[in-house]
Parts: structure tokens; sequence; C-alpha cells
């Protein structure tokens, strides 16, 4: 068993990674393949406005939103989320997320390991 504070989980700049765009954007890397045979776990944080592009997951993706209100589009839906909502995106589903222009956005992600995101032309 591991018991993890996330006060004690590093932050990390992810601005600069070519799927995010918008604003700042920044994740805590919870469980990772090496501590976990079958989850990746993450919380990410989006700035007012901050988002990422159209993409795909080769396995089924979770988001749990933490904080603040944000987006959760596929090619023909776009729904507003708050904190408390879960959002099951099937595997390859093409998709994007992010914040409002007006607030934060924070939200738990969860795909299996060894999952390959391919960001959308």
């Amino acid at each position: 068993m591991r018991v993890i504070n996330m006060s004690e989980v590093p932050t990390e700049d992810a601005s600069n990674n070519a799927i995010f765009y918008g604003g700042a954007v920044s994740r805590q890397d919870i469980v990772s393949d090496q501590t976990s045979e079958f989850f990746n776990f993450s919380i990410v944080n989006f700035d007012a406005g901050a988002r990422n592009r159209f993409h795909t997951h080769t396995s089924d993706q979770i988001l749990v939103v933490t904080q603040g209100n944000g987006i959760v589009a596929t090619e023909n839906e776009e729904r507003v989320v708050g904190e408390g909502t879960t959002v099951h995106i099937s595997a390859g589903e093409k998709h994007w997320h992010g914040a409002t222009g007006e607030s934060q956005f924070s939200h738990i992600t969860i795909t299996a390991v060894g999952s390959v995101t391919e960001i959308s032309t």
C-alpha cells in the first residue's frame, strides 16, 4: 500500500507540452507506470482559457473534476463541467478539455498504463 500526500507530489509546468495552449497548465503525476501495473493517475491544472488540442487515447480516459469550471468536448458535443463531475471518454474518441475563459479548472485524469495520446490535426 502507498499513501500519497498531495502536498508532497511535485507540480510540474506542462504549458510547453505540444498538446496544451491558451494559458498555463501544470500537472502532478500521482501514479505512473513506475508505480502501477495498470493505471496512470495525474492531476492537471489549467489557468482560465487554457486547454488541450483535439486528441485521442488508446485506452479509456476518466476525468474527475476537482476544481473550477471546464469544458469537455468531442467532435459532436461540448459540455461545461464543474467540481464533482466525472467524464468517461472511450478509447479512440476524439476530444479536448480545458478551462472556461472565466475559471481555473483542475481534474484528475486516469488512463491505462501504456495508453498512447495522439494529437489530432
